[in-house]
């Protein structure tokens, strides 16, 4: 790193609270030691309060640009000057681009999520979806599964402050794609348990089951996934098995997954945004999934 850092290098930043467990600088700073590119990637601890200074800084700093993680995905879009249009449709921000002082928001979760499935040669092109959570990931998972022609959607969300958040992410989807999407009370058990055994992906985009609730999972029950040829996909990676995981698994799914490749793929997305350059993907995932799960620290 130090050989790399001199006059001219350019900085990156990855602006969430909280945000010191990411693998995002890991990720980033590999990669750009990797293609020689002389680039920093470093985490700041930014609120909703501390955000506004934040954004100015990336002006101020002439930085690359920023990853954007919660709690502030969508708090940052009133600060930045364009949107690209899938970004726009789908309300929230994860990477920000610096042009000479202009900013540009994009969202990469989405990208991530199909290309990881991709990656592990399952398409869920054309089948029905069961989605836990509608905020900045969950948003970007429904509309970018929408638009790359999942068939049905089901999205369960509690009626919290994300629920007019959720029926905006259904009516977008019913408007401007093909995607029949729905929107679900997660209190409602019955109705939550039999969406998912009528789905061929059933994918949890909430907080629960990273710190503090790594201990919990919405689907307690290993029943409620009947079919071994099912995908779960938890977006949540440290800790890298997780109970929702650990219930599937009990249940004998096949294609049981952590966030970690979502968060690799959309960690090249937007570093191609940054660079122009593709990021050295089985390189990075090696030494992402190599590690030990206890330095995937909850």
């Amino acid at each position: 790193m130090t050989e790399r850092i001199d006059g001219h290098t350019l900085l990156i930043g990855l602006m969430a609270y909280p945000i010191r467990h990411s693998m995002s600088p890991t990720m980033h700073n590999n990669a750009f030691a990797k293609l020689g590119l002389n680039y920093a990637y470093l985490a700041f601890e930014i609120t909703n309060e501390t955000l506004p200074s934040a954004v100015q800084a990336i002006r101020t700093l002439d930085m690359r640009g920023s990853n954007i993680s919660m709690p502030n995905k969508q708090k940052i879009i009133p600060l930045l000057d364009k949107l690209d249009p899938a970004t726009e449709m789908i309300g929230a921000v994860n990477t920000v681009v610096n042009d000479h002082g202009t900013l540009t928001g994009y969202t990469t979760d989405g990208i991530g999520f199909m290309k990881s499935l991709d990656d592990e040669g399952l398409d869920i092109r054309g089948h029905k979806m069961t989605l836990a959570g509608a905020g900045g990931a969950g948003t970007a998972i429904a509309v970018q599964a929408a638009l790359d022609g999942v068939k049905e959607i089901s999205i369960f969300n509690r009626r919290d402050e994300f629920w007019d958040n959720a029926k905006r992410n259904v009516d977008i989807i019913n408007e401007k794609t093909d995607c029949k999407a729905t929107l679900h009370d997660l209190a409602d058990q019955d109705d939550y348990k039999a969406e998912i055994q009528s789905s061929y992906i059933y994918a949890d985009a909430t907080g629960v089951g990273m710190n503090p609730l790594q201990d919990q999972t919405l689907v307690t029950d290993p029943a409620w996934f009947n079919n071994p040829d099912q995908i779960v996909f938890d977006t949540v990676y440290a800790p890298r098995t997780t109970e929702l995981m650990k219930v599937a698994e009990k249940a004998g799914v096949k294609h049981v997954f952590n966030g970690l490749g979502m968060m690799l793929e959309q960690g090249a997305a937007a570093f191609k945004l940054w660079t122009g350059k593709e990021m050295p993907v089985d390189y990075i995932r090696q030494i992402l999934f190599d590690d030990d799960d206890d330095k995937a620290k909850a």
